[in-house]
């Protein structure tokens, strides 16, 4: 085991400066880096494969974790249209493009469904990255694009559920399935009201005695609890350290705890991404060329179409959707997941695997030099569109830029609706002490990330 962790973090060390060197993704590097060192080109010369994928395994908590750390309901609420618009017309479209493409290729249904859920989700960390990466990390599009992206995983871990139950079942049936989802909406609500109530009063009363040391300590103790009480229920541990990620994103040292995980969730996420590249096989990708260029085409256009198409219809600007939809192209972190659910169920074909995977390099390598292309491909859409087309989008232009206006001088005059309905919540005779609880929770939440 040490042997293999030595040999991994070198590894890694030595790519990430290769890569940052040549400006691409280090995601990409750790790819690359598990092919150079598994067991198809170097046998167990190196590493022992069994290890590392538990490594892997334990990798793929902590980087969910970390993600929902940065899940912020606040920002997600208001960007609400464009997030839940652009995120489940980007989530069907793929879906859709996705099951399309395992049929023709003719796989039977359970592998259609699970590729069309691998190629349905762009990856946050390399989304994320690439935009800090290009300077735009101040643009206004980023806003929209990050919710989008919060959605994303969410709906990904539901899938992750809802494809673990196909996969046990070998069929689908909407019955089952539908009392399935509603299971988990009630298990979610029920985790995320307890846990807001409970898990954020108790770290504010015991903020004081709490140095680093012992709030990574607990934050990791938490984590680890939600992950068994979600194998309990019957759930992937994948849900659970999302959700308790969410819960602690609530709490008043949320932005501590994020700053205090980020060594932890780079190292594990480091030996995910390595050992995700131990699984390509370069015979496969050599043979199966021809369907990696397929898939990769796939993603690219589908995510530009469907991304841009979900934006526009959210109320972005034409602008700021294919800003947006232009920086989705690639899949990624939670795609090697369902694959690897799918190969751990024993239900995935045994070439889908390196073909999504080799796909995902693919796009991610393109990915900086395709959001390069998105304001050329605006302008030339803007000035080859109809009198009539051209009109609409400086219009939504307008409208944006005068919405953004009055949000930053609101007249405070007239209530909102979403004021009211907090108003009559909030005077609910037997709701009005956990609302009240609920909102001194975020209001010192708030507090301490403005300090």
């Amino acid at each position: 085991m040490v042997q293999d962790l030595y040999v991994l973090m070198i590894t890694a060390a030595v790519v990430s400066i290769l890569f940052k060197f040549l400006k691409q993704p280090v995601v990409l590097g750790y790819i690359v880096a598990g092919v150079l060192i598994g067991p198809h080109l170097s046998g167990e010369k190196f590493v022992n494969a069994d290890n590392v994928m538990q490594w892997g395994d334990i990798g793929v908590l902590f980087v969910l974790f970390c993600i929902g750390l940065e899940f912020r309901l606040k920002n997600l609420i208001s960007s609400g249209k464009v997030a839940a618009i652009g995120a489940l017309t980007i989530i069907g479209g793929m879906m859709l493009f996705g099951y399309v493409v395992g049929v023709d290729a003719g796989f039977d249904m359970i592998n259609s469904l699970f590729l069309a859920g691998m190629l349905c989700m762009s990856s946050t960390t390399i989304v994320m990255k690439a935009i800090d990466e290009a300077g735009m990390s101040k643009e206004r599009f980023v806003k929209g694009a990050t919710s989008i992206l919060i959605v994303e995983d969410v709906v990904a871990v539901v899938l992750m559920v809802l494809l673990s139950s196909i996969a046990i079942r070998h069929q689908f049936e909407g019955a089952e399935l539908a009392g399935k989802v509603f299971d988990l909406a009630i298990t979610l609500a029920a985790w995320f009201v307890c846990g807001i109530l409970v898990i954020p009063t108790l770290i504010r009363k015991i903020k004081h005695h709490l140095n680093d040391e012992t709030l990574i300590i607990l934050a990791l103790g938490l984590c680890l609890g939600m992950v068994l009480t979600a194998e309990e229920a019957g759930f992937s541990s994948a849900l659970g350290a999302f959700v308790m990620g969410s819960i602690l994103a609530e709490t008043v040292e949320s932005h501590r705890i994020e700053k205090l995980m980020s060594p932890l969730k780079n190292v594990f996420a480091a030996i995910f991404f390595i050992s995700v590249g131990m699984l390509i096989d370069p015979a496969s990708v050599a043979q199966y060329w021809m369907s990696i260029v397929y898939v990769s085409l796939i993603i690219i256009i589908g995510m530009i179409v469907f991304g841009t198409l979900g934006c526009w219809w959210g109320g972005q600007t034409m602008r700021d959707s294919m800003l947006t939809s232009f920086s989705f192209v690639q899949i990624g972190e939670f795609s090697f997941i369902i694959a690897g659910l799918g190969s751990s169920l024993g239900v995935l074909n045994p070439i889908v695997y390196p073909i999504i995977v080799a796909s995902s390099v693919v796009t991610t390598f393109l990915t900086p030099y395709i959001m390069k292309a998105a304001m050329p491909c605006y302008s030339f859409l803007y000035n080859h569109s109809s009198e009539s087309f051209r009109a609409k989008i400086d219009q939504r232009e307008q409208e944006v830029v005068a919405a953004e206006t009055k949000s930053a001088n609101p007249s405070g005059k007239e209530k909102s609706m979403a004021d009211k309905a907090r108003h009559s919540v909030r005077h609910t005779f037997f709701l009005k002490h956990l609302v009240n609880l609920f909102i001194k929770n975020m209001s010192a939440h708030e507090d301490n990330a403005q300090k």
